[in-house]
């Protein structure tokens, strides 16, 4: 499992480690969506409504959110991978091919999904009477034309790239600092790979809260990227920045560790067999 060089018959693991963290993941995706946004749950205390947040039906957007997510975190780490060896193979810079991929390829995957997120996060509001993501993007299309199916596009890439840009970068660097694993010991290289997967995860989400907080209240106000941070200050301050980010950094953190360790397993598993 340690120093694997991706290939590109890496490509199914990736996607089937980002598939199952999608599943995982929805529940406190959607929670972290309803709480960044300020939609309204009714409820006597936040446990209650976090309650509510996380696995009172409906699920709405559930098939279109976990296509989305597993495509993309598959597309942006295998990517980043290959990237990464083949500029270095080819003499680029180290710290170019660390970080021109994931900023090449989470800018494109966030403009891609960026119809599909805004739809999906729509309709998480309790007061939402559109039923599932395919009526979300009509009706946006409907009132707000081709450019409201990717209003809030400016935030979203400038939240989505510095955090995968982290995440690939931790990732990379924990895999070159922790010590080598015994590969018979599979506690120890298990032990390795989660290590290596919780501090990429947290680290990506951590750092980009403040942006999905103004890329939600976008999306729910159809204001500027300016109009909506200026309305935000004006309204709570700085603290916008820390809103919903318990629930942010678990429903980012998660899934992006559990990718990066479910590739690991995946991986390891083919290796072994």
């Amino acid at each position: 499992m340690s120093h694997h060089k991706t290939t590109k018959d890496d490509a199914i693991y990736h996607m089937a480690a980002s598939g199952i963290a999608a599943i995982v993941n929805f529940p406190l995706w959607r929670a972290s969506a309803i709480a960044q946004s300020g939609f309204k749950l009714e409820g006597s205390n936040v446990l209650v409504r976090y309650y509510k947040a996380v696995v009172q039906p409906p699920f709405r957007g559930l098939a279109a959110t976990m296509f989305g997510m597993t495509w993309a975190r598959a597309a942006i780490f295998f990517g980043s991978d290959m990237g990464k060896n083949f500029m270095i193979e080819n003499g680029s810079n180290a710290a170019l091919a660390q970080t021109l991929p994931p900023f090449v390829l989470g800018t494109l995957v966030q403009i891609a999904n960026q119809p599909i997120v805004r739809a999906t996060i729509t309709i998480q509001d309790p007061k939402s009477t559109l039923n599932n993501t395919v009526e979300a993007l009509v009706h946006i299309f409907k009132t707000r034309g081709v450019a409201g199916l990717w209003h809030g596009t400016n935030a979203a890439v400038l939240k989505t790239v510095p955090k995968y840009i982290c995440a690939v970068a931790v990732k990379d660097y924990m895999e070159d600092a922790l010590p080598l694993a015994d590969p018979q010991n599979k506690a120890a290289v298990l032990t390795r790979s989660a290590i290596k997967s919780v501090a990429a995860g947290v680290a990506g989400a951590a750092l980009t809260n403040p942006l999905d907080v103004i890329r939600n209240e976008m999306f729910k106000t159809d204001l500027s990227l300016t109009k909506t941070f200026q309305k935000v200050m004006k309204e709570e301050g700085w603290s916008f920045m820390a809103r919903g980010m318990a629930s942010n950094v678990t429903a980012v953190a998660v899934p992006i560790a559990m990718t990066i360790f479910l590739t690991d397993v995946l991986i390891s598993q083919k290796k072994s067999s």
